[in-house]
Parts: C-alpha cells; sequence; structure tokens
C-alpha cells in the first residue's frame, strides 16, 4: 500500500477543477519556493490499527493539505474546494487501495504569513482504509 499521500494527490490531480499538476503545484512532503501558489500533501501518522473479523488490517490514517497563496482570498477558496472535494468521499479504490472514508478533521484555517507575505491555509484529514 501507498503513503495515503500518493493517493489523495491522485485523488485531487483526478478531480479536473482544482486544476492541480503533481511537480507543478501539487507536491507531498516538501514544498518548493516556488511557485507562490502551491498545494502540499503531508502524511501525519494516525490512530491504531484495526483488525476485522477476518484479521484483514483497517488502517486509520491522518494527513494534511496545506496551500500556499499570494492571495488570501484565493488560497481560503482553494482549501475549501480541497475540503469539499475530500471531506465525505467513502467507498473509493485508488491504487490497490478502499478507503472507506475521508473525513475533514479540523479546517479550512489561516495558518500564517511567510516573509514573502504569502498567506498559508491548512486543513486535516483522517481516512479509514484497507488494501482492496
Amino acid at each position: 500500500m501507498n503513503p495515503i499521500s500518493v493517493d489523495i494527490k491522485d485523488m485531487l490531480v483526478n478531480e479536473t477543477s482544482l486544476n492541480l499538476t503533481f511537480a507543478t503545484n501539487l507536491f507531498i512532503g516538501m514544498e518548493p519556493s516556488q511557485p507562490d501558489s502551491c498545494v502540499t500533501i503531508y502524511d501525519t501518522g494516525g490512530g491504531p490499527y484495526q483488525l476485522t473479523f477476518d484479521n484483514t488490517p483497517y488502517y486509520v490514517n491522518s494527513f494534511q493539505v496545506r496551500v500556499r497563496d499570494n492571495s488570501y482570498l484565493d488560497g481560503w477558496s482553494r482549501i475549501h474546494n480541497i475540503m469539499t472535494t475530500l471531506h465525505g468521499r467513502g467507498h473509493v479504490t485508488i491504487n490497490g487501495a478502499l478507503y472507506e472514508l475521508i473525513t475533514c478533521e479540523s479546517g479550512p484555517s489561516f495558518l500564517q504569513r511567510d516573509e514573502l507575505d504569502r498567506m498559508y491555509f491548512i486543513a486535516n484529514f483522517e481516512t479509514q482504509r484497507k488494501e482492496a
């Protein structure tokens, strides 16, 4: 099974209305200094793994999406659209994993401005998944 960030990246890229392209304005684990407007996904752990009656591992994982933008309104709009796209999504198989449910646990929230006056917004998510 992939790190959750890889699967979420593919979900976001497949949602064409978000206009996200991996390694152009969508990144995993490390945010580059450019472009000013971008989205980065971070794996953040999760809860304890559960076992089902047939001893199949059931994973509770979490991740964070961070949006950076020069415009407060554009950044807020992007993180809100990502949250709307992911929150409540369930029964989806991607890259060999069955995602039973994705929920937004907190956010979207304004985080900070950086030294170049770019705005940062975050949303934190939890997933329930198992191998398909």
